[in-house]
């Protein structure tokens, strides 16, 4: 996380970045790593912009009538477009063999990319004229966002699904036909409609997943309800303690029912009622579950 932080956001707290990372320049941020049932960790993040705008700011730039401002919606939609994207690129004809081909792309390294130590950006011959990237790294951004990127509907998708005769939507709010070819604001309402070229593919950052080599996600918070539904779903995240709360509550009961009837006879007194809470504490603690990962994790910091 701290190459991510460092390498591609560019985020320096001393301010002496004025460059910044693959996004822009990072004001701030704010990261939640999280453990999954089998213990692989991710991270939920929030990232502020220098120069970045509040939802009603950018409404409010949107429906000016200003003359400086009337190319504001479409410098926004071209940034968000060139930042996010959710679409598979094609493969590179012939197709070359690197390890990625033969091995899951996750498990191996990115191809290297000439002169990045150095900065020099001499032409390469081999390089596409589409995109100027070589054929190697044209396949292997292929091969990431395919295995990481590409939805396949599985029970996950549907568990809260109630049946019939309410339709059968994925959670995910990934289907074919979520297609929509460009990228939009509505006056009214203040929303940002980004384009979406496959309805089953998850949004990605092409210099992030290239990177990074997994799942990722990236959206932009703008205005509108769909702004409101992210802010929701980021703040449920970063808040959201690793023990439920039903099993808080049960190990708090285990450990009262432990504790003895001898205790709540007496005269409860402040003695007491600190080793009460020392005992729930202690029930909490030994009934969490911890994975390697975390159990690492935990070790080195």
């Amino acid at each position: 996380m701290k190459a991510f932080i460092s390498a591609l956001l560019g985020y320096d707290p001393d301010d002496k970045n004025l460059e910044g990372g693959i996004l822009g320049v990072v004001k701030a941020y704010y990261g939640c790593v999280e453990a999954q049932g089998r213990g692989t960790l991710h991270c939920h993040m929030l990232v502020w912009l220098e120069g970045g705008l509040n939802p009603d700011e950018i409404k409010k730039r949107a429906l000016s009538a200003d003359l400086s401002d009337m190319d504001f919606c479409k410098r926004l939609l071209a940034f968000l477009d060139d930042t996010i994207s959710n679409q598979i690129p094609p493969e590179p004809d012939p197709k070359p063999n690197i390890p990625s081909s033969t091995h899951h792309p996750c498990a191996v390294r990115g191809i290297p990319i000439p002169n990045a130590i150095t900065g020099e950006h001499e032409h390469d011959s081999t390089m596409t004229e589409t995109n100027q990237i070589t054929p190697e790294r044209q396949q292997d951004i292929h091969n990431v966002i395919s295995q990481c990127q590409s939805h396949e509907h599985s029970r996950t998708c549907f568990k809260y699904w109630r049946g019939p005769p309410e339709p059968k939507t994925c959670r995910f709010d990934l289907h074919e036909d979520n297609v929509r070819a460009t990228s939009s604001f509505d006056p009214e309402t203040g929303e940002i409609s980004l384009r979406c070229l496959d309805g089953l593919v998850n949004n990605f950052n092409a210099t992030m997943i290239e990177a990074i080599r997994c799942n990722m996600d990236i959206k932009f918070i703008g205005s509108g309800a769909s702004a409101k539904g992210i802010l929701y779903y980021i703040t449920d995240y970063i808040t959201k303690s690793q023990m439920k709360t039903h099993v808080a509550f049960s190990m708090l009961e285990l450990a009262v029912k432990n504790s003895g009837t001898s205790i709540l006879l007496r005269q409860i007194t402040q003695y007491v009622q600190k080793k009460m809470l020392q005992k729930c504490a202690y029930a909490m603690i030994s009934q969490q579950e911890l994975s390697a990962q975390q159990a690492c994790i935990r070790n080195c910091y």
